[in-house]
C-alpha cells in the first residue's frame, strides 16, 4: 500500500477503506509517512470530504493511536462534557460538581487555554496546591471516592490527532468539519466515558461562526459517538458574547463558586443548568425537566458546592478558597474602561474580548508561556444593555499598566454601541442527539 495512491484516490473523490485509513493513522504515529504527503491528504479531505463511515473509522483509529483510559473500575455510568472553546466559559467548574452530587461520576480530562479561549486546567491551577496531573490509579480512586475528578489530558492521548492538528494548523485545512469532529471525538473516546455531551459554541467567539455550521458539526460528532457505542448528544450554545462577567483564570473560578452558591450571572446559570441536566439525562436519571429540577436542588441544598470543595481537597488544593474566594490574589493594577458614547450595546466581538484578556496576561499565545492567574476582565455590560457616555464598561486586571492601556483599545473596539436596542440572541440555539435536531425559539 502506498500513500501516493491514497492521496490520489481521495483527490479524485474516492472513498477510503478501513484498511487504508488505519494505514494512514499508523503512518502518522510511527513517522513513516512524510509531512508533505500528510499535508496533501489533509487538503484532499478538505476539498472532497469524508463520508460518515470514513469519519467514524478515522476517529476510532486516532482514538486508539495512543493511551486509552480504562474507566471500568469506576462504578456507574461515567459522563464527560466537551466544549469547543469560548470566552468566559467556566462551565466545567460548575456542572462537574453538580452532576457528581446527583450520583453520576464525572471522570474528566480538560485542556489548557491557547489563543483567545481559556482552558479549564489553567483556571483550576489558580487554586493553591491543586494538582491537575496524576496517574491513572489516583485519577480513578478520586472519582470512586469523591464522584468527580478533573485533570489535564494525558500526553499520549490520541497522538495521531496531535500531529495531524499541527499540520492542519499550518496548511489552511483546520476548517474541515469531518477533521474537526474526528479530532474532538478521538480524544473524548480515548478518555473512556460512557456518555458524552458536546457544548458546541457558535458566534463571533467560537470556531463555528453560524448556527447552521455548528449544527452540522454536532451532527457529525453525534453520529461518530453512535458508531462507536457512546451515548452522545450536543447543545448549540451562544458565543456571540462572553459567558458570565468574568474572563480570566481565578476570576472565573470565583464566578463559578458564586454560581454554585446560587448567585451567579443569569446567562451562566442558564447554560450550566441545561448542560448539567443534559448529562444527567444521558446517564439515565430521568426526563429533561426532572433532571433540571435535580440540578436546581443540588445547587439550592449546597450539595454541589460541597462536592466542588471535596474535589479540590482530593486533588491537593486548599478548600478554604472555595469557602472564602476573596482570598484569591488581586492583580496589582485595576484599570477601569469607560464608554466613549451613549446608546445600547449592539454587538460584542467575543474573540477580541478574549484577545484583550490574553494581552493582560490571562492567557498564552504559545503553548508553554506563563500566565498570570489574577489577570483578566470583569465585564459590567452585555448585549442589549443601555450605556451612557463615561459610564464604566469593564474592569481590567493585570500586573502591568501598559498592558491595561493596550488591552483597553482592543476591548473598546470589540464593543459596538448603537441607538436602537438590539434583539438579544438566545443562549441555547438547538439540541442534537440520536433522534435529530431540536431548535429552540428565541
Amino acid at each position: 500500500m502506498r500513500m501516493y495512491d491514497l492521496i490520489q484516490k481521495k483527490r479524485d473523490g474516492g472513498i477510503l477503506t478501513e484498511t487504508e485509513i488505519r494505514f494512514l493513522v499508523d503512518g502518522v504515529v510511527d513517522g513513516s509517512i512524510p509531512d508533505y504527503q500528510l499535508a496533501a491528504m489533509m487538503m484532499a479531505i478538505y476539498f472532497r470530504g469524508l463520508n460518515p463511515k470514513e469519519t467514524a473509522i478515522l476517529t476510532d483509529a486516532m482514538a486508539h493511536s495512543g493511551d486509552v483510559v480504562d474507566l471500568s473500575s469506576i462504578q456507574g455510568v461515567k459522563v464527560d462534557k466537551h466544549s469547543t472553546g469560548g470566552v468566559g466559559d467556566k462551565t466545567t467548574l460548575v456542572i462537574a460538581p453538580i452532576v457528581a452530587s446527583c450520583g453520576v461520576p464525572v471522570a474528566k480530562m480538560s485542556g489548557r487555554g491557547l489563543g483567545h479561549t481559556g482552558g479549564t486546567v489553567d483556571k483550576m491551577e489558580s487554586i493553591p496546591g491543586l494538582r491537575t496531573s496524576m496517574d491513572q490509579g489516583e485519577f480513578t480512586r478520586i472519582v470512586n471516592q469523591v464522584g468527580v475528578c478533573v485533570v489535564g489530558q494525558s500526553g499520549n492521548l490520541a497522538p495521531a490527532d496531535k500531529k495531524l492538528y499541527a499540520l492542519r494548523d499550518v496548511t489552511a485545512t483546520v476548517e474541515s468539519k469531518p477533521l474537526i469532529a474526528a479530532s474532538i471525538m478521538s480524544k473524548k473516546i480515548a478518555a473512556g466515558a460512557d456518555c458524552i455531551l458536546l457544548d458546541v459554541k457558535t458566534g463571533s467567539g467560537a470556531f463555528m461562526k453560524t448556527v447552521e455550521d455548528s449544527i452540522d458539526l454536532a451532527k457529525i460528532m453525534v453520529e461518530i459517538g453512535s458508531h462507536v457505542g457512546r451515548t452522545t448528544a450536543a447543545l448549540i450554545t451562544d458565543m456571540d458574547r462572553p459567558l458570565g462577567h468574568a474572563v480570566g483564570n481565578s476570576l472565573e473560578v470565583v464566578e463559578a463558586i458564586h454560581t454554585l452558591q446560587g448567585m451567579g450571572p443569569a446567562d451562566l446559570t442558564q447554560v450550566c443548568t441545561q448542560l448539567a441536566a443534559g448529562l444527567l439525562e444521558l446517564a439515565g436519571k430521568g426526563g429533561h425537566e426532572d433532571c433540571v429540577e435535580l440540578v436546581k436542588e443540588a445547587v439550592s441544598s449546597g450539595r454541589a458546592l460541597e462536592k466542588l470543595r471535596e474535589m479540590v481537597q482530593a486533588q491537593g488544593g486548599d478548600p478554604s478558597y472555595i469557602d472564602h474566594p476573596e482570598q484569591f490574589p488581586r492583580a496589582a493594577v485595576e484599570y477601569e474602561v469607560r464608554c466613549t458614547k451613549g446608546g445600547y450595546i449592539t454587538h460584542i466581538n467575543t474573540q477580541q474580548v478574549g484577545i484583550a484578556s490574553v494581552m493582560l496576561g490571562a492567557g498564552r499565545e504559545v503553548k508553554d508561556a506563563p500566565i498570570d492567574h489574577s489577570a483578566g476582565i470583569l465585564l459590567y455590560k452585555n448585549i442589549g444593555d443601555r450605556v451612557e457616555e463615561g459610564e464604566p464598561l469593564a474592569l481590567l486586571l493585570t500586573g502591568d499598566g501598559k498592558k491595561a492601556r493596550e488591552a483597553e483599545k482592543t476591548l473598546l473596539a470589540a464593543l459596538s454601541v448603537g441607538r436602537e436596542k438590539p434583539v438579544v440572541p438566545p443562549l441555547i440555539h438547538a439540541k442534537v442527539d440520536g433522534s435529530g435536531v431540536t431548535r429552540y425559539e428565541e
